[in-house]
């Protein structure tokens, strides 16, 4: 069985849950952050935390339903396909101009390497579908997943798959109680298997459809694709900037961008990535709406920063 998700948590955490609870638990390195505001903590508490933790582990595996397969059967698509162009057919330029702007402050040449990794497994899948086997995409209604999700089917249908090859595995929104993972990146190891009753074959209508559906965002080529009530579609390249401005004027009047970040991402939960706000704060500051206080650090990212409010408008 192909497994194909759209994310590099998403690939480490899948690869892991291919046997994960198999055999007996042996235990393991495990790590806890007990205080955020830099105090020392006891002994004691050190060690009940571990405790705590390992407990945790312990039980995590022992309810694991292993996936099976190995890790050469996982392959990952990274592209995030909800922002910028996506009017070319595969994996070309374009894409790696798009991953290029969001990945500011990485080498030079990271985002030509992940389009070219994704191109080769690609190719890979097609010819493992050729010879017969069978693909499952694990999705969600996180943007950059159902993307991929419609920009693979459309490969699938390019290729003439059968729909019989084809299983899908969509990420419920809710998991229960107040678990609620966003994509699949969220979702632990011992965790996958117990989703395995979502899976559903897909049938020919149901792929024709969404394969017309990329065909139609390729044909828009709106600057971001978002899920809008559960529908994916087009939208404005300023379409989070209410959520983010919010959560500015909400700061103090001088503030640090990287946890502006985390606090965005935790409590609206948009289905976007660090990438985009820093690419919506950075338009703010061109726009003179803010302003740099004070710089990155040398070697680190540029959202290592601190801003400041000019009271233009925020």
């Amino acid at each position: 069985m192909v497994e194909v998700v759209f994310g590099e948590n998403a690939t480490g955490s899948l690869k892991l849950a291919q046997a994960y609870g198999k055999g007996a638990y042996l235990g393991g390195a495990v790590g806890v952050i007990l205080h955020e505001d830099g105090r020392e903590a006891a002994q004691e508490e050190i060690e009940a935390a571990l405790k705590e933790a390992r407990a945790r582990e312990k039980a995590a595996w022992e309810s694991a339903i292993p996936l099976g397969g190995n890790a050469a059967d996982v392959f990952s698509f990274p592209l995030a396909l909800s922002v910028g162009d996506i009017s070319e057919d595969g994996v070309g330029a374009r894409r790696a101009g798009v991953l290029r702007r969001l990945m500011t402050g990485e080498p030079e040449d990271a985002s030509a390497a992940v389009c070219e990794k994704a191109a080769a497994n690609l190719s890979k899948i097609q010819a493992r579908l050729r010879a017969g086997e069978s693909v499952r995409i694990w999705y969600s209604h996180q943007s950059d997943e159902m993307c991929g999700l419609y920009w693979l089917v459309a490969q699938l249908a390019a290729w003439q798959i059968p729909a019989g090859q084809v299983f899908l595995v969509r990420l419920p929104d809710w998991q229960g109680g107040d678990v609620r993972h966003g994509s699949w990146g969220d979702v632990a190891p011992g965790e996958w298997g117990h989703f395995l009753p979502l899976q559903r074959q897909a049938s020919c209508e149901n792929l024709e459809q969404i394969a017309r559906g990329w065909a139609a965002l390729q044909a828009e080529n709106a600057p971001l694709r978002a899920v809008v009530n559960g529908s994916l579609c087009g939208v404005p390249e300023d379409f989070y900037d209410f959520w983010i401005l919010q959560a500015i004027a909400a700061q103090e009047e001088t503030f640090y961008e990287g946890k502006l970040a985390v606090q965005i991402l935790e409590k609206y939960r948009l289905g976007i990535g660090a990438a985009w706000i820093a690419l919506r704060v950075e338009n703010l500051v061109q726009g003179g709406r803010l302003a740099v206080q004070e710089e990155a650090p040398e070697g680190k990212l540029p959202y290592h920063r601190w801003l400041r409010k000019t009271g233009n408008g925020i």
